[in-house]
């Protein structure tokens, strides 16, 4: 069993696995490349919210367990957590993942164990890291174990989620998935899975790529729903009561980094399969713009008017804006000539100024809700309406009550239903 591990990349995903290793009695060495981020965690501090995080990094600084630094070190085991975000022609870079790899070159050692947690294309890890880590001198499945297990929990629940998930792990060979699975084991109390390591890249992205063609099939049917002057959410609620019927949520888009990442992954290498999910992918990142397009239909166009921003994370209750539909949301906005408020309770920075709840409504003609955090629910709709000049609520994530912000004067619209 290894005693040292070493976390490449301190991350959403990359910290609380630190923190969980640490906290089970290994040594941890959390690298970064950014000098702010291993400052931050070393005097304790946490630079992501996530419910728990800061509490367990103490802990495990505390024990001396875990220390971040911003060089590699010899380990029994290595983490590569880094990120693998889209490139501007919808392929995967790759490139965070391969200076991991060549870190490892000079460090590596007979014996040790090397697992791709990060969201790759098929293939990656038995060729291009393998391939890497070989100039090392050392065979990989051979002298060293290689294997990929991808990460799979949700920002907001993720140590519950380390803990009690099931997990896949694939090896370069069965050794490799084993070793792997040992290592797990230690804070893992959900079933181990093992296969080989393309198989278990492939797992994850047709995961993520099949909650976003059932968010496309969403987003349609809010389309139908519209030209029928019906609540889409009413609809789905009641056809999600057959036990054989899970249909998604619609919204103002797609964000993180997984669900409007990961299906360009999967189809990167194919030229004949992959067109619905491609379709899937235009119908889903079209939303922003007719969120755009809404908002001119119900407050009019963008000249002396102002719009209330709330919620840029790309879901609720997180800090996140990777991908976020917001902005290119708030760029059409400016596009057409809105003045533009945000507001967000958990997100800090952002591409745009964020603003004071009372800034952000003040003098505005809409609120434009893009992100159901639950303290939105919450707020005295009879105050925020004093700041306004217009009374509308445009709820994109069925958030509100609006009974309750009718009551109080508001227009009230649910994505393009007028309730």
């Amino acid at each position: 069993m290894p005693k040292k591990i070493c976390v490449l990349g301190l991350g959403y995903v990359g910290l609380p696995t630190a923190c969980m290793f640490a906290v089970q009695g290994f040594t941890v060495v959390g690298v970064d490349v950014k000098p702010g981020v291993v400052e931050t965690i070393s005097k304790g501090g946490v630079h992501i919210e996530e419910a728990g995080l800061k509490t367990m990094l103490q802990a495990a600084i505390n024990s001396r367990n875990l220390v971040a630094r911003a060089e590699v070190e010899a380990a029994d085991a290595f983490i590569i957590a880094v990120p693998t975000p889209l490139t501007s022609d919808r392929r995967a870079d790759i490139s965070y993942v391969e200076r991991s790899a060549r870190s490892l070159v000079s460090v590596l050692a007979p014996g040790n164990l090397v697992i791709l947690e990060s969201t790759v294309p098929p293939g990656t890890t038995a060729h291009l890291l393998c391939q890497i880590l070989s100039e090392s001198g050392l065979k990989p499945g051979a002298d060293f174990h290689v294997a990929h297990s991808p990460e799979r929990v949700l920002p907001g629940n993720i140590f519950n989620e380390l803990v009690s998930n099931d997990r896949v792990i694939g090896g370069l060979t069965p050794e490799c998935a084993k070793a792997a699975c040992r290592l797990y084991k230690t804070f893992v109390q959900g079933e181990i899975f093992l296969t080989d390591a393309t198989t278990a890249e492939m797992v994850k992205l047709v995961e993520n790529t099949f909650r976003d063609v059932n968010i496309a099939l969403a987003n349609e049917l809010f389309l139908l729903a519209a030209e029928n002057d019906v609540n889409i959410f009413e609809i789905i609620a009641l056809a999600n009561r057959h036990s054989r019927v899970n249909v998604h949520q619609p919204g103002p888009g797609v964000g993180g980094h997984c669900i409007p990442i990961d299906p360009w992954f999967i189809i990167e290498k194919s030229s004949e399969a992959g067109k619905l999910i491609k379709h899937a992918r235009t119908v889903n990142d079209s939303m922003p713009q007719r969120i755009v397009d809404l908002v001119g239909e119900i407050v009019g166009d963008g000249s002396d008017k102002k719009i209330s921003v709330w919620g840029v994370a790309y879901k609720g209750n997180v800090d996140d804006t990777r991908e976020t539909p917001a902005v290119p949301i708030i760029d059409g906005l400016k596009n057409r000539n809105y003045k533009v408020g945000v507001f967000d309770f958990h997100v800090k920075n952002f591409l745009y100024e964020l603003d004071s709840l009372e800034h952000a409504v003040s003098d505005a003609d809409s609120i434009l809700l893009l992100a159901d955090h639950k303290e939105f629910r919450y707020l005295d709709p009879h105050l925020i309406g004093q700041r306004m000049r217009r009374r509308v609520v445009i709820d994109t994530r069925n958030c509100l009550d609006p009974e309750k912000w009718k009551e109080a004067g508001f227009e009230f619209y649910l994505l393009r239903k007028k309730l």
